[in-house]
């Protein structure tokens, strides 16, 4: 919950940074829609909104909301980012739950004695909000539908749900964890005798609520996975999770970010079952009142009665039948026909159900009446929706959904003990009906047991192994999840509107046009605006691009457990296939920057689809391809068969510049301002992985040292920056030590004679300063260019550091102008500048967006023209040319699995770069000249 603490004592902190005769405080309306259509509930939504520099002080400005009609809407604030002034840069907003929907909302910034906004706030604080009750034991929170309570210790995340109406419709929400020491395929004796399995549930340690809980109430529980049972734990606690609640006011909603750290052995630790269980009172019900909801395909709902009467011999009537299918309270049993009412002992009552899904193709639904007997088949499907609901007419129940469930593939979802007292639903977001979780290394080093071996084998299969470094140790997922609370049995018409919602929750979000105009995310890119011939086709071939890795998402099932949100690297034309076994081809891991070029494609757009894309990404390289405990905490993985087995541990991967717009547009995710946070550590990772290692200068020694770290300014220096930018931006708890680093290095980095082309140099990491590399400790001029420097979002950074610290020293800038000038200069101007020219690089096309930059900084109409021919003309293996195919070709027969739409022309490497460098020229420089 970085983003609210920040957000405290940020309007604490600079009250005294500017004062309202320095900066506007005037009013200014804001419009945010639906990033789809508007949905049919609102239980309540989190957005956030960027304001242009000096605008609204922090100190003397409040917010309010209206529907586009004028009706009041609750609105809780806080600020997630500042400018350098004191001035609001990024705001959070919550809106309450409400019956009413609204097409949008106005977000009004007021200045101080605004009569407006106080008549405004005294009409939305009429509609009440949340009450949170916080003591030694445990956090309460009323929302006004519902009533949860968090206690502060033991195994239930939530003790208790209720109903506005007083009832207890759900309990003892808790973890749940069973694990194994290893595959059952791997005994080849099939006894299983060596293999040892375990239960564990939750142990909390440490539970927080949002100190600003007007609107939206965020409860944090911090925990551990221990041992069941009261005897001696034969297995360490193990999988440390947070675990968010969101509540909102008005709502009968929880929602729910679940997040665990993989912190085992991954040769004796393999996850064969992780979920979340809510029990659920039933007591008072009758058994034939009783029911179960699961979601299908498209909004399909199962419907069934733990007590069936529909379908019997003898005909309860009409009323009876009806009233149990809808799920309303069945007539007194007195008034059914005797010949029913009298027999109901030989009507069996089912008390588990079971829905499987093992594949992103299909699941299996099952029901039996108790443990020890058979399970009877219901005819299953395609897809799930990831929803069901166990619960009665009278007495209520809960309905518990997994977003992706079928993307994030094995799930399931158990109802157990309907026919009890206490029914149960679990939600699993790793099935145990699956294979255990393996996150064995694939395989067993081919004996690479040096260096030379190693980088021998890069040279064939692209992947750089290292034993030890192929390590899931540190890695994390996060899943989101739904809880909804009812006084009785919802419609199923209902439960499939909520099912839809769950699985793509209703975003609000500003225009494009707006958030360009603020410049909070640099000034890079622009709103798509058809100027040209040329242009128009670039924009549809940046369309084309989008569009067709959505499709090989779906076509080449891009989805599991771990995988959901990456792509693949590189393309196998004789396989018609990914190259998903070979090496470093497999998954991309951000190679390159996909994840920022499809953020930045958004942000121009608005268009939905690819926000969706973006965010899966998002929730994906972050957690899955990055560290957060061990050694490596801070660094994230190369592309690689599996998503950690690749030896490169870099902030390349891991840097948050591709989930800064994520994780500004929705008012700053809690989660990922944490791994934004987590980037800063990579700092002490510099410490104890050389990223060079293995094809440094052998008379260049890596002598870790605080003082003296052996980085590249693209590779290392850039990801870290990115991170104490949004350090800075939030106020985090280093923001001093973020800000003055960065201005360190501004002030530091232009001392080294040849500026960035010297590529490799000392990084001094107690203050940001730089120093000559030992290969030139006189600071005579070395010259180190990498292709890879600035293709991971270093070019966005600097922009974006331009834009928030306007005091940035000019001999920065003219450095960073010089490289972007220079890496696409002939070889005669490098030499004539810096002594000796750079060699053969690649990516021309890619840094053909360097060169506009410096066209644009520097007004240069010629070196703009060399920007777009490096663009229209690089003709090597990564980039796409205008004269490309621009379509894709179907396989499908014998020569493929399943069919497939090909287009063997495009890797990621050239998709990323060629859009990131399409959108920016255009932005820079307009339409390329005939």
């Amino acid at each position: 919950m970085f983003n609210v603490i920040y957000g405290v004592l940020a309007f604490t902190t600079f009250a005294s940074h500017a004062t309202s005769q320095q900066l506007n405080s005037t009013g200014s309306d804001v419009t945010v829609k639906w990033l789809e259509k508007p949905p049919k509930y609102n239980n309540g939504v989190t957005f956030g909104l960027p304001w242009a520099r000096g605008q609204h002080l922090a100190n003397a400005t409040t917010f309010t909301a209206s529907s586009g009609n004028n009706d009041p809407v609750q609105l809780q604030t806080w600020v997630t980012a500042y400018w350098p002034d004191g001035s609001i840069k990024w705001t959070g907003h919550a809106v309450a739950g409400s019956e009413s929907i609204y097409e949008e909302y106005h977000v009004v910034a007021n200045g101080l004695g605004n009569a407006t906004s106080s008549s405004r706030e005294k009409r939305a604080a009429t509609l009440g909000g949340i009450r949170v009750r916080d003591s030694s034991s445990g956090i309460e929170v009323d929302t006004g539908k519902i009533v949860a309570s968090f206690p502060k210790s033991g195994a239930a995340l939530v003790s208790s749900i209720m109903s506005h109406s007083g009832k207890i419709v759900g309990e003892n929400g808790r973890l749940v964890l069973r694990s194994q020491s290893g595959a059952e395929d791997d005994d080849k004796n099939g006894s299983q005798s060596g293999i040892k399995y375990w239960t564990f549930s939750s142990k909390i340690y440490n539970v927080t609520v949002s100190t600003n809980s007007s609107v939206r109430a965020l409860v944090t529980v911090q925990g551990i996975h221990q041992e069941d049972g009261d005897s001696v734990a034969t297995h360490k606690d193990w999988l440390p999770f947070t675990v968010r609640f969101y509540l909102y006011a008005n709502s009968e909603a929880l929602r729910i970010v679940h997040t665990i750290v993989y912190d085992g052995d991954a040769k004796t630790d393999f996850i064969s079952g992780l979920g979340i269980k809510f029990d659920v009172p039933l007591s008072k019900e009758e058994l034939f009142n009783r029911h179960v909801r699961i979601a299908g395909v498209d909004g399909g709902i199962l419907h069934e009665a733990v007590q069936g009467i529909t379908g019997l011999r003898r005909d309860p009537g009409k009323d009876v039948r009806t009233a149990q299918y809808n799920g309303t309270q069945l007539p007194d049993k007195s008034t059914w026909p005797t010949n029913v009412s009298g027999k109901l002992q030989w009507v069996p009552s089912w008390n588990d159900y079971r829905l499987t899904q093992l594949s992103p193709d299909g699941f299996n639904i099952k029901k039996r009446t108790k443990a020890g007997q058979s399970w009877l088949k219901i005819p299953g499907g395609t897809r799930a929706g990831g929803l069901a609901y166990l619960g009665g007419a009278t007495v209520g129940g809960l309905a518990v959904g997994l977003r992706d469930f079928w993307k994030k593939y094995p799930t399931s979802l158990d109802i157990s003990d309907a026919a009890t007292n206490q029914g149960s639903i679990t939600l699993w977001l790793y099935s145990p009906s699956a294979e255990p979780l393996d996150v064995r290394p694939y395989h067993d080093g081919l004996g690479e047991d040096t260096y030379a071996k190693q980088l021998d084998a890069l040279e064939i299969t692209y992947e750089d192994y290292e034993d030890g470094y192929n390590t899931p140790y540190g890695v994390a997922r996060t899943n989101e999840l739904y809880i909804y609370a009812f006084d009785s049995t919802p419609s199923a018409d209902k439960l499939s509107v909520l099912t839809n919602q769950t699985s793509e929750p209703p975003v609000l979000i500003a225009t494009p046009e707006y958030i360009h105009s603020t410049r909070a995310l640099g000034s890079y890119w622009s709103l798509p605006n058809i100027t040209s011939d040329s242009v128009a086709t670039i924009e549809s071939h940046l369309d084309f691009v989008v569009k067709f890795y959505e499709n090989q998402i779906e076509q080449r099932r891009w989805y599991g457990f771990w995988d959901h949100g990456d792509i693949q690297h590189g393309y196998d034309e004789d396989r018609h296939t990914w190259k998903y076994d070979v090496g470093g081809y497999a998954w991309d891991n951000s190679e390159l920057s996909p994840d920022l070029f499809f953020w930045t494609f958004f942000l121009r757009t608005g268009r939905a689809d690819v926000y969706r894309l973006a965010e899966a990404q998002a929730r994906h390289g972050g957690e899955v391809d990055s560290y957060h405990l061990g050694n490596f905490t801070g660094l994230g993985t190369r592309h690689g068969v599996q998503h950690w087995s690749d030896s490169a541990k870099q902030v390349r991967i891991s840097t948050p510049v591709y989930r800064k717009a994520f994780y500004y547009l929705t008012g700053g995710d809690e989660r990922t301002g944490d791994l934004i946070h987590t980037v800063l550590e990579a700092e002490k990772a510099f410490y104890l992985v050389d990223a060079r290692r293995k094809v440094r200068d052998p008379g260049v020694v890596y002598h870790p040292d605080p003082k003296a770290l052996y980085l590249n300014f693209g590779t290392d220096w850039a990801g870290v920056a990115a991170a104490f930018l949004l350090e800075w931006e939030r106020r985090g708890p280093r923001w001093e030590e973020a800000r003055d680093k960065l201005i360190e290095t501004t002030k530091s980095f232009p001392k080294l004679k040849n500026g960035f082309v010297t590529g490799e140099a000392l990084y001094d990491s107690t203050n940001g300063a730089w120093a000559p590399p030992p290969t030139d400790p006189e600071n005579q001029g070395n010259v180190s260019v990498s292709h890879l420097s600035a293709v991971f979002g270093v070019l966005e950074t600097i922009d974006e550091l331009t834009e928030h610290y306007a005091e940035i020293p000019k001999a920065f800038t003219d450095a960073w102008l010089d490289y972007c000038y220079y890496y696409g200069a002939s070889k005669a101007e490098q030499k004539a500048r810096y002594g000796r020219d750079f060699g053969s690089l690649s990516l021309r096309q890619g840094h053909s967006r360097l060169t506009a930059y410096a066209a644009k900084k520097r007004n240069n109409a010629t070196l703009a023209g060399r920007a777009w021919n490096e663009f229209l003309n690089d003709n090597s293996p990564d980039e796409l040319s205008p004269t490309d195919p621009w379509t894709t070709v179907r396989i499908s027969g014998s020569q493929v699995l399943v069919p497939v739409d090909e287009a063997a022309w495009i890797t990621t490497n050239a998709a990323a770069l060629f859009g990131l460098a399409a959108i920016e020229n255009i932005a820079l420089l307009g339409a390329p000249r005939s």
